[in-house]
């Protein structure tokens, strides 16, 4: 795979995400064109550090163990106590206004060091290496940080965008089963919403894809970064067009809320969310009954889910007006007309959602299970 370089436009200055197999073997090279740093210090998790630690360590130039800050990256610990730890690590390793933190993970820890990036000394500079399907073709690019409180997903955060993305297909080959699959939720979403070409791409070769075929790797991630780096460079701060990135989101993060976030990784929550939302827009007229048809079809190849929680659907409802999306009470949608295309949505009657809420566990009942 050639070394891809993508350009993503920010208040803050533009930066790149740079995509290829090796890219982590050269960091040196792109490391230097961003300046010089009084100290390096990196955010991971045990488990990746334990997965590729020393490669990344030797990749990074990072030498002193004291400057390697790990963090639990289950999503039931993105929240503000894990923020106050790290930041207190940061002290302690002598980290000052002129240092770097580069968050090595997937998406939570993504998330969370780039919020602690974002409030440290008023800021630090940051740097993401995606080590996850959803990290590297999403949630490193564009900017957006934040914890959840038990309240709702990402309510505490900021907007505070990286000065480069390093993403390298190769560490994918390290990632679990169960996590490579659930990212490929954030890929189908990216084809849902903008890329009717890519969704039949994945009709055509998702067996390869879960496979890790190398080809089918360099052609989904650049694709997927693209699609963001457009998307975040013409809305940054979420005013409008950025509203689309949130398809099955709105479903997904009331479901990962009222499982307490034990349930569910989150591409699995979004894999359900889009189907809700695809139904969803079949119920008031938005989307086509073949295009459900194929949205559902699609991300049940991706592989077995966790199943659809067993809570009251006015439980779901009251998490859903928790959404960041949500205007003057009232819920609001990204649903698609037809795929390729979406859009956001608001004054949807209750007691459409209401339906869906009720019926999507028997509606794919047979999509395969998964023990969370």
């Amino acid at each position: 795979m050639k070394t891809k370089r993508i350009l993503v436009q920010s208040v803050a200055g533009p930066y790149l995400v740079v995509c290829g197999a090796g890219v982590l073997r050269h960091t040196t090279k792109e490391f230097a064109k961003l300046g010089r740093f009084s100290s390096v210090h990196v955010v991971s998790s045990a488990k990746v550090w334990r997965a590729i630690g020393k490669s990344a360590q030797r990749a990074l130039g990072v030498r002193n163990r004291g400057a390697v800050h790990l963090m639990n990256d289950r999503e039931a610990a993105k929240n503000l106590r894990t923020v106050e730890l790290l930041t207190r690590d940061l002290v302690k390793g002598g980290a000052d206004r002129k240092s770097l933190l580069i968050a090595v993970g997937g998406g939570v820890v993504g998330d969370v060091a780039g919020f602690v990036a974002a409030s440290y000394l008023r800021g630090v500079a940051l740097v993401h290496v995606p080590t996850t399907v959803v990290a590297q073709v999403d949630s490193s690019i564009g900017g957006k940080t934040g914890v959840n409180l038990p309240e709702g997903k990402n309510l505490v955060g900021a907007f505070y965008p990286p000065r480069l993305v390093l993403s390298d297909p190769e560490v994918l080959r390290t990632l679990p089963e169960r996590e490579f699959r659930g990212g490929l939720a954030e890929i189908i979403k990216h084809a849902v919403i903008a890329d009717a070409e890519m969704f039949a791409y994945l009709e055509k070769n998702m067996e390869k894809v879960k496979r890790r075929y190398r080809a089918a790797l360099d052609y989904l991630i650049p694709r997927n970064v693209a699609i963001k780096a457009r998307v975040v460079t013409q809305d940054e701060r979420e005013s409008g067009l950025r509203e689309i990135l949130n398809f099955g989101h709105t479903f997904a993060h009331a479901l990962e809320s009222v499982t307490h976030y034990k349930r569910y990784q989150h591409g699995e929550a979004v894999a359900w969310g889009m189907m809700a939302a695809a139904l969803l827009g079949h119920e008031i007229g938005v989307t086509r009954a073949d295009d459900v048809s194929r949205i559902v079809s699609l991300v049940r190849r991706m592989g077995p889910l966790p199943g659809w929680p067993r809570v009251p659907a006015g439980a779901l409802l009251e998490a859903m007006r928790s959404d960041k999306k949500t205007r003057d009470g009232k819920l609001r949608f990204v649903l698609t007309p037809r795929i390729g295309k979406a859009a956001s949505y608001d004054g949807i009657p209750l007691a459409a959602v209401e339906r869906v809420v009720c019926f999507a566990p028997h509606f794919f009942c047979d999509s395969g299970q998964v023990n969370a």
